[in-house]
């Protein structure tokens, strides 16, 4: 077996330490990025108004659904990033380092295999995240009522059928822009720092290049990030609020909201989205080798560890 399911599994690992650290940062995040009022509420204020209505669980609404759809997400995604990243170089050759191009051609199909699988996943995680009352008295503040993970997926499918499942696709796929840009920044900064320093890099250097080329992927991407959040919601008659398509959500947005409406939630989403790679990047480089380990002693892979390879790290 190849090194593909050894990166996989570290990166699975890497992936859910990292949302396990940064969710509550999330719940802030998407919260903000579904509210459709036309005033900025400040991430101060999000967090002081969970705490009132729901208490610090609130804070992880959804974290079943998260950590399950985090370790397929980057268990999918790190095992099509080898596999392709590892048949270019194979065309390549065995002394040539990947272009810009092969590095964007490797992240574009690994995203787009990743967002096509774990879509449903991650819709029924943001219904969970901001579904948070089903009922209020006029003067009491709102019945906080939590749904499970399968409570949540059932919902969905009774009053939506298996098309909710895929509520919010097209954007998805179109931020499979956010990796290609991540992995390509970091594979041009790793490469850069390694033959400036001509050693082999450390964990903290594999945190601080992972949140950096995050910092740039999710900066660019952010408002195709809200658009995506409010089509994965059930979509209501409200026509304001329904979109029909990624250019018809950012026409509305900006026509009800205005441009600051596309960056709701941006501050605390940047803040959990750089840790979180950062995070992700350091855990699986240290995940790789026990993860080599297990699949030598399942007798799934031959002897010999071999070191991670650039994109991986």
């Amino acid at each position: 077996m190849s090194d593909n399911v050894a990166h996989a599994l570290a990166g699975a690992g890497g992936g859910m330490v990292s949302m396990a650290l940064t969710y509550p940062l999330t719940t802030l995040s998407t919260r903000s990025q579904v509210s459709k009022t036309g005033g900025r509420i400040s991430q101060v204020e999000a967090f002081k108004k969970i705490m009132r209505e729901e208490g610090p669980k609130g804070f992880y609404s959804g974290i079943n659904s998260a950590m399950f759809g985090i370790a397929v997400t980057q268990y999918v995604y790190y095992y099509w990033y080898e596999l392709v990243k590892a048949a270019l170089e194979k065309a390549a050759g065995a002394d040539r380092v990947l272009t810009i191009a092969e590095n964007m051609l490797t992240g574009a199909v690994a995203g787009a295999a990743t967002a096509t699988i774990t879509n449903p996943i991650w819709v029924v995680n943001t219904r969970q995240v901001v579904k948070k009352t089903d009922a209020a008295d006029d003067n009491a503040k709102p019945i906080v009522k939590k749904q499970g993970t399968i409570e949540t997926a059932l919902k969905i499918l009774r009053e939506e059928g298996p098309k909710g499942f895929w509520q919010g696709i097209l954007p998805a796929l179109i931020l499979v822009i956010n990796p290609v840009i991540q992995f390509t920044v970091f594979e041009r900064l790793k490469n850069w720092l390694q033959n400036r320093r001509g050693t082999a890099l450390g964990g903290l250097d594999f945190f601080i290049l992972g949140a950096i080329s995050k910092l740039a992927a999710t900066s660019i991407t952010y408002p195709y990030i809200v658009v995506k959040s409010r089509m994965q919601l059930k979509q209501t008659g409200d026509e304001s609020a329904r979109y029909k398509s990624v250019l018809d959500g950012l026409q509305k947005i900006v026509h009800n909201e205005g441009v600051k409406g596309l960056y709701k939630g941006i501050e605390a989403k940047l803040v959990q989205s750089v840790l979180a790679s950062a995070f992700t990047f350091a855990f699986k480089e240290q995940f790789f080798s026990s993860a080599t380990w297990l699949l030598v002693l399942l007798k799934l892979r031959a002897k010999g560890v071999t070191a991670p390879s650039a994109a991986a790290q």
